[in-house]
């Protein structure tokens, strides 16, 4: 790498806007870059590789007032975050400035030009987990003498993905935002994770540009910039990612995710504190004095047979675990509460939800502050990727399948493929 590319000179900019809708209902009221996922915001993982690798200096693209409030209140200026994982120096991080932009590209257009980036950018989409080896992708862009280097990633599925189509050389020839499975040009998916020159920013200045946001209210890197760079002959090349990819797109994704994490498959970070044994990917965590006592405890119910945890599972600190209790291939998020007989299956349990005797939860997902009652008569079963958001109380004897729920809502019945969203009155 030539000084210009080297990590402490790269800046990396992270759009963060839009609704997240395909998560709702999880995202209702949550930024989906800071959505709890094995007990810690989605986007500190990204930002941990990235910082892992000698990068210092990142821009958080926020649109809207809650992308912008959950990721200042918790990231602040990098302080807490570098002191969290032992990060030396520490991570610098800024915010866009209050301009509204209309895309994910005009996000990086906003910045680069606020905060006079002349350094090379490397753009990442702020719902998506990766791990990447920066160097290896910048070499690949100075080599191929690349405006633009997107790293692709192969796919079973193309819908609802950017598709590229690449030549011997890795130049990308043409490129399609989500196209249908007919109209792909390839199964190389863009993975939202870009390296660009510094002569993006004239680009960026260029009557074209500014003619398309004009015309359409928009400049997104995968439908409008990307386009235009390889219609007017810029030289844009495909990486293929090697490592680790995620996008947390729908709750399937995210369940997947999680699944993956705790089995080992994200290298940055493959250990959560609080292994109970080297042969078994289970964890129970706890630090201070009180989390430390509710951690002994889970574990000696594990030792006599009181508690099944089986596969890779996750518990947070200050967790009350009754005997019981089957956990298999799950995380449980700090201050929650299983009654006995619970049964929690492939599935992600948020922090301080209450979980009564009998429930059953299966391949679905439970926000925050949830109360979940159930008894031996009336047992509570959320099943088949049901999502429940946050400061909902689910009813006994509830039965949920494939059924969303919006926060701050009482639930009784049963549901199926259905949403539930709170009535305006």
């Amino acid at each position: 790498m030539n000084d210009n590319y080297a990590a402490e000179r790269l800046r990396v900019i992270i759009p963060v806007g839009g609704k997240a809708k395909r998560l709702l209902p999880l995202t209702a009221e949550t930024s989906k870059a800071c959505l709890r996922l094995v007990n810690r915001p989605l986007i500190e993982f990204s930002l941990l590789s990235l910082a892992k690798q000698g990068i210092r200096n990142y821009i958080f693209g926020v649109k809207g007032y809650t992308n912008y409030r959950d990721l200042h209140d918790y990231f602040e200026s990098g302080y807490g975050f570098s002191t969290r994982y032992g990060i030396q120096p520490r991570v610098h991080i800024k915010y866009q400035p209050n301009v509204e932009d209309v895309g994910s590209a005009d996000s990086a257009r906003i910045n680069m030009e606020y905060y006079d980036v002349e350094d090379p950018v490397f753009a990442v989409q702020g719902d998506n987990i990766f791990d990447v080896d920066v160097k290896e992708i910048v070499d690949f862009h100075e080599k191929k003498g690349a405006v633009m280097t997107i790293a692709l990633r192969e796919v079973e599925n193309v819908e609802g993905y950017g598709i590229a189509d690449i030549n011997k050389e890795r130049g990308i020839s043409r490129f399609v935002e989500k196209p249908s499975r007919k109209e792909a040009p390839s199964n190389l998916a863009n993975t939202g994770l870009y390296v660009v020159s510094p002569e993006i920013r004239q680009i960026f200045k260029e009557k074209e540009i500014k003619h398309i946001i004009k015309q359409t209210n928009r400049l997104d890197f995968g439908f409008d910039f990307i386009p235009y760079l390889i219609k007017t002959g810029r030289p844009v090349y495909g990486y293929t990612l090697k490592g680790s990819w995620y996008d947390v797109g729908t709750p399937k994704r995210y369940l997947e995710a999680v699944h993956d994490m705790l089995s080992g498959c994200f290298l940055s970070l493959t250990d959560f504190g609080g292994r109970i044994g080297e042969k078994k990917r289970v964890w129970v965590q706890g630090e201070s004095v009180e989390a430390m006592k509710s951690r002994k405890e889970i574990i000696r119910k594990v030792k006599q047979g009181k508690i099944e945890l089986e596969g890779a599972v996750l518990i947070g600190r200050h967790c009350k675990i009754a005997d019981g209790v089957r956990i298999v291939n799950s995380c449980v998020d700090n201050y929650t509460k299983i009654d006995k007989g619970a049964v929690i299956e492939n599935s992600a349990i948020m922090d301080r939800v209450i979980v009564e005797e009998k429930t059953l939860i299966k391949e679905s997902i439970v926000g925050r502050h949830v109360t979940i009652k159930s008894t031996a008569k009336k047992q509570t079963r959320i099943e088949a990727v049901s999502v429940i958001a946050d400061d909902v109380t689910i009813a006994e004897g509830c039965k949920l399948e494939a059924t969303k729920i919006y926060p701050h809502q009482f639930v009784r019945g049963e549901f199926t493929n259905q949403t539930l969203m709170a009535s305006l009155e």
